[in-house]
């Protein structure tokens, strides 16, 4: 069974021949494997672990030059100012880009904000160039997903975030609901027209539309269930409804603690949830498989936090046997890490979890 067949099955809620398998890693861990294997590039990295998905680039930016400011931050797209920060040491020393100084957060008026003089434009990118990279992918027979980089993909709460500032906009909910609902709905026309020209550069040719957004910490909600609908349901359910229309997946990921909106975001049409985060509250892996193992796929579910940088390759085995035990009947299951993984996991817990999804993951074993 190849890659496609296996995803269309799993994705039936059907049991294909093992559990797809998803690879996310930071660059720095992919540098040191491709090291390790004498590997010459990302793809010989993926056919090594038996991959079934590949991201494509998604759109180039060709806009205005980010403004780099004197203390060494870059703006992003959304002239959010971010700068380096080192982590780790040696061969496990990493960087992220992290925001400085929220531009928005101290506005006071819906004016101010809407007045803002970097606000992106759809307009500054190439979509041509999608068309190839899918068609590249489509030449390996793997899984076509888009869902852009972690600077730049279809959200409406970590863009608010950035722009506004973690505390700002959630006081915003109850105190400023105008600027709230102004920032969150020129960020949606931003991303549906962003999507919208990315889908008729891709046609056909992608298979999933991954969406992005963190609406949860590990003990809950980063808002009450009634705020999401009123605030955040509207632009998801658009997003989802835009791949749909195009005959895509659609998947979404949210670290954190997300139970209540479950059922919403399955009624907005959700095909893949990711990461079904471990050890964070109220996300029982059992009983969200009950609950909606039959309406929905889950992806992902391995330990980042503790297990792969921490455990043994006893404990990651054991682990992956767990998952496929609790998520993996019936299909609707595909193996991957709760995020990327990062810079501190040894890179024989890296080759053990591979090993043991292969080992483990088979439904005729």
């Amino acid at each position: 069974m190849d890659a496609r067949e296996r995803f269309a099955r799993t994705m039936a809620h059907k049991e294909p021949d093992r559990v797809p398998i998803d690879y996310w890693a930071t660059s720095e861990i992919n540098a040191r494997l491709l090291k390790r294997f004498g590997l010459a590039s990302q793809e010989e990295l993926l056919q090594h672990f038996d991959v079934d998905f590949r991201y494509i680039e998604g759109p180039r930016y060709i806009g205005p030059a980010p403004a780099v400011h004197a203390d060494g931050s870059v703006e992003d797209v959304w002239g959010v100012p971010r700068v380096q920060v080192d982590v780790g040491a040696g061969e496990q020393a990493g960087a992220y880009r992290e925001v400085l100084h929220p531009p928005l957060e101290h506005a006071e008026t819906t004016e101010a904000i809407r007045d803002y003089p970097k606000w992106p434009s759809p307009d500054w990118f190439d979509y041509d160039c999608v068309r190839d990279q899918v068609a590249e992918v489509r030449r390996t027979g793997k899984v076509v997903i888009f869902v852009g980089d972690r600077m730049n993909r279809c959200a409406q709460l970590k863009p608010a975030m950035y722009l506004r500032g973690v505390a700002q906009i959630l006081e915003d909910l109850v105190l400023n609901p105008e600027i709230a609902e102004y920032l969150f709905g020129r960020i949606s026309e931003f991303y549906l027209e962003y999507a919208r020209r990315t889908f008729e550069a891709a046609g056909d040719g992608l298979d999933v539309f991954m969406t992005g957004d963190d609406f949860g910490t590990q003990n809950g909600l980063f808002m009450s269930p009634v705020m999401w609908r009123e605030f955040l349901r509207p632009g998801f359910e658009a997003l989802v409804a835009l791949g749909k229309a195009r005959g895509y997946t659609v998947m979404h990921h949210s670290c954190g603690s997300i139970k209540p909106i479950i059922p919403d975001m399955i009624e907005c049409g959700l095909d893949i949830l990711n990461p079904v985060q471990p050890g964070v509250a109220s996300m029982d892996r059992a009983e969200l498989k009950r609950l909606f193992g039959d309406r929905l796929c889950f992806h992902g579910s391995i330990s980042i936090q503790q297990t792969l940088p921490f455990g043994t390759p006893d404990d990651i085995r054991r682990e992956v046997k767990e998952r496929f035990d609790t998520l993996a009947s019936g299909g609707g299951f595909i193996f991957c890490t709760a995020h990327n993984i990062q810079v501190d996991t040894p890179l024989e817990n890296v080759e053990a979890l591979f090993d043991a999804y292969h080992r483990f993951g088979r439904y005729n074993a």
